[in-house]
């Protein structure tokens, strides 16, 4: 991630948006002021006007955007949830959503063939800040939850944004709603000195620790560009995201009935509560932007994935970890129980996960491999090669992002989740010696 790809990648992007303005966004990390003014120079450089946002989370640079609407898109300098000396060039489009598969692999392509837009020097674009967009994102959220019943509660809650562009929303929405707030590494620190970005157990020790002895409601976590919430309950329990996604769609569907759209790794604990509630599950391929855009197309009311990530689409169409907190507030301030309590009547399934190292130039080879090994069994091949069992399944796709393939497995009892999960990893290994 050098400042002379930044500059590029900016060029791409703009000739790719054509002249108009683009909303500039970063998290917290240490490379971002470098990035941000290189992919500036780049989008100026394509004739570009500029609209520095400054550190915002990504949800509130796509609400900007998606709100304003009078901007061709926005770009986001952030690496989300991976570590601190991580950083990547997010591109959204002019409603606020990240750009489909066949736009990205539109602005590689510009950029490796280096046919960028060359402004004159009349027409280099400008750049001016705009120090409006949290604002504007957290009235936003504000607008779409009953914030005098929250109020009336009067919660408590701990807060963690683990250092990143959730310190400067989060606490203060919570403040809003009229919580006592109680925050953990709340302090915009690209180092990431209170734990790592990705609210997994493992960094969560302190956040579980301080809401039992804060004697908080709830405590919420977010990754490094906050589009993410993951919660602990009351008693200090780390509530996986497709729990914390199940209750909340359960409260989606109370309003009115309708689609719910997840990839498919979500755990089928969501058909489970969906189906209860009268709506219906639409599964796709693996990635927040494929969920949104399903969302979008087929006029689902809620929609997300197991991470943590959940899209709210009266709000916007894009994972959103803010609106996240406050729908579970309202969540609460409805039921007028615990969140342990809420989640315990959930149904209950048992989930493994695996990796197996496969070089990226055999990908192609092992998950055909896959699918002829399990030929004859009950699979759906959305996104990977998933394998149905009466009492559970296990799912085996390969990573968007590391050469490796993923094994999803989940089952009624942690004995066959585990069985399950070895399975999957024992196809991909037969699969990597077929030649």
């Amino acid at each position: 991630m050098t400042a002379e790809f930044a500059v590029n990648i900016g060029k791409a992007i703009g000739t790719f948006f054509g002249a108009g303005a683009v909303a500039l966004a970063r998290d917290t990390r240490i490379s971002g002021p470098m990035l941000t003014r290189a992919v500036a120079s780049g989008l100026m450089a394509a004739g570009c006007e500029v609209v520095d946002l400054g550190i915002a989370p990504t949800p509130a640079a796509q609400y900007y955007v998606a709100k304003l609407g009078s901007l061709s898109g926005a770009i986001v300098v952030t690496a989300s949830h991976n570590p601190r000396e991580f950083n990547g060039i997010k591109a959204i489009d002019a409603k606020g959503m990240e750009l489909r598969a066949e736009e990205e692999e539109a602005i590689e392509s510009i950029y490796f063939e280096s046919r960028f837009r060359a402004a004159e020097w009349s027409d280099v674009g400008s750049i001016r800040t705009d120090g409006t967009a949290i604002d504007r994102y957290l009235a936003g959220i504000l607008d779409q939850v009953d914030a005098d019943a929250i109020r009336r509660r009067r919660f408590t809650v701990v807060a963690d944004p683990g250092n990143g562009a959730g310190c400067l929303t989060t606490p203060y929405l919570l403040t809003a709603l009229g919580c006592r707030v109680v925050t953990l590494n709340g302090q915009a620190d690209g180092a990431f000195p209170g734990r790592m970005p990705e609210p997994v157990p493992e960094n969560l020790a302190a956040l579980q620790r301080v809401t039992v002895e804060g004697g908080a409601d709830f405590g919420v976590a977010h990754d490094g560009d906050a589009d993410r919430a993951i919660f602990v309950d009351e008693k200090g329990g780390y509530i996986y995201g497709d729990r914390s996604f199940a209750l909340l769609a359960i409260e989606e569907l109370r309003a009115r009935a309708g689609t719910v759209v997840t990839p498919v790794s979500t755990s089928r604990l969501l058909d489970d509560v969906v189906r209860t509630a009268g709506g219906n599950v639409i599964r796709t391929k693996v990635g927040a932007p494929i969920v949104a855009r399903v969302m979008f197309e087929t006029g689902a009311i809620f929609g997300g994935e197991e991470n943590g990530g959940v899209i709210f689409p009266a709000h916007q169409f894009c994972r959103d970890g803010g609106m996240a907190v406050a729908r579970m507030l309202e969540c609460l301030a409805r039921q007028e129980k615990p969140l342990s309590a809420c989640i315990a009547a959930l149904p209950t399934y048992s989930l493994r996960k695996s990796n197996v190292a496969v070089p990226a130039e055999r990908r192609e080879a092992v998950l055909d491999a896959l699918v002829r090994l399990v030929a004859g069994r009950r699979v759906e091949t959305i996104d990977g090669v998933k394998i149905h069992e009466d009492d559970g399944s296990v799912l085996v796709r390969p990573s968007g992002t590391e050469p490796v393939f993923r094994i999803y497995a989940e089952a009624t009892t942690p004995e066959r989740a585990e069985a399950l999960a070895q399975e999957g990893v024992a196809l991909v290994e037969k699969a990597l010696r077929r030649r």
